[in-house]
């Protein structure tokens, strides 16, 4: 049975509609058409900050070319944008951003098969490295349980640093699993995009790609095989 949302390389493989099911959900490049932290940096780092970021381009070239850890560069961007800026500053751009970005930026392919899990009776659960100070208003808009990034605070201003550690690779997979835990005999669905996902991908009974705006499914042995073939 394929679902209405779901758009296949192999439509006949697609699977059935079960009775319990958690679907996770990565966001940026799944439910969005890209990488929206980007976009934060411009919308909500003051001129002269985005200016220092300029420093960071060969950081960035790096992590374009996998010689270096997402990890890395995200901690340096937030320190030099956010550090020092007022919380409540902060979150006010982070609700603007959720109303006015994201919703331009939704991937159709993505929000279908969302759609169509929550119409199933689905638990459906967003799982994102992405920053909660703009993806918790979004989430919470469209009634989401959301696991994400967060930034920390002290003394009501921003300390450029990382709340816990980022949800991406295994801390994203140690943080689904708690999700998991807690349902336990439910079929698992998991949606993403890139190798940061394959991790959580991995957890799933039925996980999908997203690829050329196209939902494949993914694993482990048709990852070893896409490499080969690149």
């Amino acid at each position: 049975m394929t679902s209405p949302g779901l758009t296949l390389d192999h439509p006949d493989r697609s699977p059935p509609l079960p009775h319990r099911a958690v679907a996770l959900f990565d966001f940026d490049g799944t439910l969005t058409t890209r990488e929206l932290m980007p976009d934060f940096m411009r919308f909500a780092v003051s001129r002269p900050r985005q200016w220092l970021g300029v420093l960071l381009a060969p950081m960035v070239l790096g992590y374009k070319l996998g010689w270096v850890d997402g990890r890395l560069i995200r901690a340096v961007i937030v320190w030099l944008g956010f550090r020092g800026v007022a919380a409540e500053d902060l979150d006010r751009l982070g609700h603007q951003f959720a109303t006015d970005v994201i919703p331009k930026n939704l991937r159709d392919a993505g929000m279908r098969q969302l759609a169509w899990h929550r119409e199933a009776g689905h638990r459906v659960v967003v799982v994102s490295g992405a920053l909660a100070v703009y993806l918790k208003p979004w989430c919470d808009a469209h009634g989401l349980e959301l696991i994400c990034s967060d930034l920390a605070v002290q003394f009501g201003r921003m300390t450029g640093r990382y709340h816990g550690g980022q949800c991406v690779r295994d801390e994203k997979v140690r943080l689904a699993q708690a999700v998991l835990d807690a349902e336990p005999g439910a079929v698992v669905y998991a949606y993403g995009d890139t190798v940061e996902d394959e991790a959580m991908l991995a957890m799933a009974d039925h996980a999908f790609m997203m690829r050329g705006g196209v939902f494949r499914i993914w694993s482990k042995v048709g990852r070893q095989q896409s490499a080969f073939s690149r």
